[in-house]
């Protein structure tokens, strides 16, 4: 084999690992299925329990689609509001560089 052809063999593992490392594969869990993403207004009677920041890769190699990114964030949030005692979620600012700040919220 030329070596042109040895690098690009011994480079493919080391690029699928990177390409496939940049997919997330991001699961609400039992818990996070409690919480439910509200308005401010269906919160008002409720207590802010916490501000929590949602992060994910927005780009691996090109940018991802932002409703993929925009539904892990929220995915995220409910998993993460439900680790602190919340049972709704709201967010506080739009979708940034793979970032989204939520309110936490305890409803009755």
């Amino acid at each position: 084999m030329n070596t042109l052809t040895t690098r690009i063999i011994r480079a493919t593992p080391a690029l699928s690992a990177l390409l496939l490392g940049g997919c997330a594969f991001v699961s609400l869990t039992d818990a996070g299925a409690n919480v439910r993403q509200s308005t401010a207004e269906q919160v008002s009677q409720c207590k802010l329990v916490a501000t929590i920041s949602s992060q994910t890769k927005d780009t691996v190699v090109i940018d991802r689609n932002s409703g993929k990114v925009r539904e892990e964030l929220i995915v995220l949030a409910r998993n993460r509001a439900a680790e602190i005692g919340a049972n709704a979620i709201v967010p506080v600012a739009e979708q940034r560089n793979g970032s989204q700040d939520f309110s936490a919220y305890s409803c009755p």
